[in-house]
């Protein structure tokens, strides 16, 4: 039977009177949605989630930073083709789902964080680096050699030392380019760059703006004269918005541009960790959430913007307003992780390409096999953060007998899964130090999350349990609340998360192996004191070293 054609010229008293069709359409078109639009450190992304968190589509695109040869270590940033590949992600969501562009309530933005663009008086970029450039290390020098107690002045202020930050950068700039030095209007962060792009209007948010390192924390906002101190203009920081308020609507370049409609709500958003911990439901003080990929962050809501006197962990600004977050970041695990894989895991490779299994699943069924503690086998890669002296050992494992069937490559393997947990274990403990406080549980996200056998040594080895969300996009999951919250949709960021974060599992900790842990974990902190002198010493050479070292 044909469907009944509808009339488009009849009315109706009520909405019951309406065919069925004209009733699934007009329900299809009163449903809203919610876009994220993510600048991370090798693609771009358009996310689009409905008002409950389930995700809707995923367009990304990757880039790539390309190094100027003239200067080793840097990392330009394109922001006319980047541009151009964002609008291709936002398009193409928009043509995967055949959601009409006025459906999406309010758009928000995250990027990777301490990126900088650098404006001229017009708006327009003149110069732009990614998260990744390592080109000041001259400038990082000179910091030091101008005020040797600069630097943790600095930090205990700002949450942030040369290692990260933005202001040798700028200092470069100013030492290499100083044709563009002279043009610069305003500094801004690439989550600002979308909105910018998309509204037509400048401003920076300070969970993203805070990493910097010219903010001043408590009060949330630049503190001038801190680039001042270090010789460099006071004059070119525009205005600070806090996250989850719109910033503007979207203009008709931006609506030309992207395919979204123009007069669409823009929310500022917040750099990728902090709306990363709002996408798996870390609101709140005292929560804590670890980030598990290339590289590994523990980070821990406090409502104080107090610094570690000590200065050996970040401390930024949370995207939610009143919170701040110390963070502390191991490098490289995931990178390790790759490289086992591929040098030594050949034979489950080949499996892998003919069973369709992952590799890290053939592995982790084996080292199960292995017990807690790997024998007392231990390595050393990535080290408890020290952020105002911040070197890592020669990559090493050690204390191993030549018995191949207790140490073999599952054994090695096991032993960076371990390594890695440890390693938080420190950071739960510095940022304990620092702070005072401890979280009862730890949220586990992002790739790491998805090996069950990991997940439960997180939990041995921290003694509580570690809960592992469903969402695979959290940044972009944050963001997206975010722009409902700026926007009335949720009453606050926590009913938000609430709403829409849920959760796969939670690993409970097996005691039995916490104790085996808990006495490993001292030994295993004074084996890499001593791996870490040897590089001191120039015997071995540093898995990284920040600049200036």
């Amino acid at each position: 039977m044909k469907p009944r054609k509808t009339d488009p010229e009849k009315t109706y008293d009520n909405e019951q009177e309406l065919p069925l069709q004209l009733r699934e359409r007009k329900c299809i078109m009163a449903k809203q949605y919610l876009m994220a639009i993510d600048a991370g450190t090798g693609s771009v992304r358009a996310v689009l989630f409905d008002t409950d968190g389930n995700q809707i589509s995923c367009v990304q695109r990757e880039w790539e930073h390309h190094e100027d040869p003239r200067f080793p270590g840097s990392m330009d940033f394109d922001w006319v083709h980047n541009w151009e590949l964002a609008c291709e992600c936002t398009k193409g969501v928009l043509s995967e789902t055949g959601i009409a562009p006025e459906q999406i309530a309010a758009v928000s933005t995250t990027c990777m964080r301490e990126g900088i663009v650098l404006y001229d008086k017009d708006g327009n970029e003149i110069w732009a680096c990614a998260n990744v450039d390592a080109r000041s290390t001259d400038e990082v020098g000179k910091l030091i050699s101008m005020n040797p107690e600069l630097e943790k002045e600095i930090y205990l202020q700002s949450g942030e030392t040369y290692a990260l930050g933005a202001l040798p950068r700028l200092l470069w700039v100013k030492d290499k380019m100083p044709e563009v030095y002279e043009k610069i209007a305003a500094v801004g962060m690439f989550n600002d760059w979308l909105i910018l792009k998309l509204t037509g209007v400048e401003a920076v948010e300070p969970s993203n703006g805070s990493t910097t390192g010219i903010f001043d924390l408590r009060s949330r906002s630049w503190d001038a004269s801190i680039a001042k101190r270090c010789g460099l203009r006071d004059d070119i920081f525009p205005p600070v918005i806090e996250s989850g308020e719109v910033i503007a609507k979207i203009n008709a370049k931006g609506a030309a541009d992207t395919g979204l409609a123009e007069g669409t709500p823009v929310v500022v958003g917040g750099g990728d960790c902090q709306l990363g911990t709002i996408g798996v439901g870390s609101t709140l003080p005292n929560q804590a959430a670890v980030f598990g990929g290339s590289f590994w962050q523990y980070e821990f809501n406090t409502d104080s913007g107090a610094t570690d006197p000590l200065c050996r962990v970040r401390v930024n600004c949370h995207a939610v307003p009143g919170l701040w977050q110390y963070e502390a970041l191991a490098f490289k695990p995931g990178l390790v992780m790759r490289w086992f894989r591929d040098g030594f895991c050949q034979l489950e490779k080949e499996i892998s390409k003919k069973t369709g299994e992952d590799v890290y699943d053939l592995m982790n069924r084996e080292a199960e096999k292995i017990p807690a503690g790997c024998y007392g086998m231990m390595c050393a890669f990535s080290d408890v953060m020290n952020f105002i002296s911040w070197k890592h050992a020669s990559p090493t494992f050690t204390n191993f007998e030549l018995d191949p069937e207790k140490f073999n490559r599952y054994t090695f393997y096991r032993a960076i899964l371990e390594n890695t947990a440890l390693l938080v274990k420190g950071h739960m403990d510095l940022v304990r130090e620092a702070t005072g406080n401890m979280p009862q549980e730890v949220i586990f996200a992002g790739g790491a999350s998805k090996s069950p056998l990991w997940s439960q040594i997180l939990a041995d080895v921290l003694g509580m349990p570690v809960k592992v969300p469903v969402v695979k996009e959290a940044t972009a999951l944050g963001a997206a609340i975010i722009a409902g919250y700026g926007v009335g949709i949720y009453k606050s960021i926590e009913e938000g998360a609430a709403r829409t974060v849920r959760f796969d599992r939670t690993f409970e900790p097996d005691m039995k192996n916490h104790a085996v842990y808990e006495e490993m974990y001292p030994i295993w902190r004074k084996v890499y004191a001593a791996q870490l002198e040897l590089v001191n010493e120039g015997l071995t050479k540093p898995m990284w070293i920040a600049p200036g070292l």
